[in-house]
This record gives C-alpha cells, structure tokens and sequence, in this order.
C-alpha cells in the first residue's frame, strides 16, 4: 500500500532563493554586515553578499542599487550617496578651493535634518568596532581617496587621514559636543574658515618626514 502523503503543514520548507520583502531586506544587510567586516569594503562585492543572503544578485541592486548605497545603508545613512558628494567636490570649481567646498557639502549634508543622523549615527558606529573598522575604508575609498588621488599629489594616503581628521573633528565640535559659535554658524561661513585647513591637507606642502 502506498505510503500516505505528508500534510501541507509538516513537508519540509522549500529550497531556493528568498522572496522579495521587507525580510529580505533585512537579510541582505545582514549579509552584507557579515560580508564588508570579513573582507573589507574594497573587496566585498553584491555577488558574494547575494551568496550570503540566499537571494539573486538583482534583488540586492533592486533594494539597494550598487556597493556604496549598500555599505550606507549598513550603516544608517539609507538616502547619502557619497559619491555624489565627491563628484560635486571635484567638479564645483577650481583646485584651489577645494577644501572649502568639501566642508561646505559635508555641513548641507548633515545639516538637511539638523544634524539628527550625525549624532544617531557616529554613536552607533563608534560603539561596533567592526563598523569603527569599516567606515575609514568607506570614506578613503568612496570619497577622500578618489578627490586626492585626483590631484596627482604626493603622500596621498596620508593627506586623506588628515583631511578625515579634521572632518571628523568639524562634525564632533557642530554635532555631537556642539561647541559655538562655530556649530551654529552656517555651512558657507563654517566652510570658509576651516576650508583653507582641509586645503593645505589636499594640496599644501607637508613638512618633511
């Protein structure tokens, strides 16, 4: 006599790809998560975080378009497209002005929501050390390094952590510990004072050695 037939409720779960749905998406960050802290931003790519996520690579560009808007969305910073924010830099003007136009569309960045996902996300970031290790190699690889390496200067490695550490200190000193009147003053005024600084990192002569 034939074996009867399992019900509905107790066969095994199909094998496959994910639907699409909001659990996708959270299983795709979370395979990229795990994908950019075991390889390092550079090296991670959509195919492998597809691999981890158990869904087609197409649905990881439907839900998050290319690797920077996935990493920003690990992060927290869903609607930031630095590489929009670099290219604006490079293309806004003369070499010389650089800096200040750095500083500038940093500060219209943040301060579109009053500074809200700054002091939301550094916090967040700080607090995970495997985010803490990321979010340089993000930076040096999506919009520091390309803006350096742009202008054919020497030490290029170097200036990009200078240029990152004055950043990071604006963004600390305007939302996070707000020290006036400089957190109050407006993004072009804000620009104008610490870009010459952010300038001499990119261009500037560097003392020996």
């Amino acid at each position: 006599m034939p074996a009867r037939e399992k019900p509905a409720e107790t066969r095994p779960g199909r094998r496959g790809r994910r639907p699409g749905g909001s659990d996708t998406r959270g299983a795709v960050l979370a395979a990229a998560r795990a994908e950019f802290l075991e390889r390092g931003y550079e090296a991670a790519s959509l195919r492998a975080v597809a691999r981890r996520a158990g869904v087609d690579p197409g649905t990881v560009r439907h839900w998050f378009g290319d690797k920077t808007h996935l990493l920003t969305a690990t992060l927290g910073l869903a609607d930031v497209d630095p590489a929009s924010i670099a290219r604006a830099v490079a293309e806004g003007g003369p070499v010389e002005t650089m800096g200040e136009r750095l500083v500038r569309a940093v500060l219209e960045v943040w301060d579109a929501d009053e500074g809200d996902t700054v002091r939301l996300m550094i916090p967040a970031v700080l607090s995970d050390p495997g985010l803490r290790a990321l979010l340089p190699q993000f930076l040096g690889a999506e919009v520091l390094g390309p803006l350096v390496r742009r202008l054919g200067v020497d030490d290029a490695r170097l200036r990009t952590s200078l240029v990152a550490s004055q950043m990071s200190g604006l963004l600390l000193t305007r939302y996070l510990v707000p020290v006036e009147p400089l957190a109050a003053l407006p993004p072009a005024r804000a620009a104008a004072l610490v870009g010459p600084t952010v300038q001499r990192y990119l261009t500037g002569e560097l003392p020996p050695g």
